[in-house]
């Protein structure tokens, strides 16, 4: 029988992503684990949480690279070491680097607040609700060479609110991370149990 599905998660921030995967792979049944925790910076929550479960963390910082190129070959490197199936970027705010990208190509995950493909880009909240839709949510997809272009893997639905466009969306992000934690946390463990292929952008993961 193979063993569990190997990770490196990648983050930026608070790491609330990462502590819902945490606790999952604490269940056997899941069928992953957690190798490693990246971060391009240093003294964030996110390395934290992963200290705490006992996870080697590695850090990146761009700005001690030459250029963007060498960071990306440098954070390739160290990903690379842990030979992982899976590479989750949760919440990590660097645009990954073509080499990144080919290295583990179809097998990044990401999430991303909003459902793509509309109101890509880093304010995917506040785009929607300036564009005044009614429904917005988060999507899981795979990275690719583009910016939230990548093919679907999985989307949840979030209802916007008229009290929403009182405080910029502050209440509706927080409801799409409530989603997006779950969505997150079910579609990284149904990669890992069940495999993926991709065809004409579709994501398949076999029932």
């Amino acid at each position: 029988m193979p063993g569990p599905a190997r990770l490196v998660v990648l983050v930026s921030g608070s790491g609330t992503n990462l502590q819902a995967l945490i606790e999952a792979v604490a269940d056997p049944v899941y069928g992953a684990e957690i190798l490693a925790v990246g971060a391009d910076r240093d003294g964030i929550a996110g390395l934290e949480r992963a200290e705490r479960a006992g996870l080697p963390v590695f850090v990146h910082r761009v700005k001690d690279h030459g250029d963007r190129a060498d960071w990306d070959r440098a954070l390739t490197a160290s990903v690379a070491g842990y030979e992982p199936d899976l590479v989750v970027t949760a919440g990590f705010m660097k645009i990954l680097g073509p080499g990144f990208i080919e290295a583990f190509a179809g097998r990044i995950v990401n999430t991303h607040p909003a459902l793509l493909p509309s109101f890509p880009g880093a304010h995917g909240v506040t785009d929607a609700l300036a564009y005044g839709v009614r429904v917005t949510g988060c999507t899981v997809h795979l990275v690719d060479a583009g910016v939230d272009t990548g093919p679907i893997i999985a989307q949840g639905v979030v209802e916007v609110h008229d009290a929403d466009h009182a405080d910029g969306g502050e209440a509706l992000q927080e409801r799409i991370k409530t989603v997006e934690r779950k969505l997150l946390v079910d579609v990284v463990g149904r990669l890992a149990r069940e495999g993926h292929r991709i065809e004409d952008r579709k994501v398949w993961i076999p029932a």
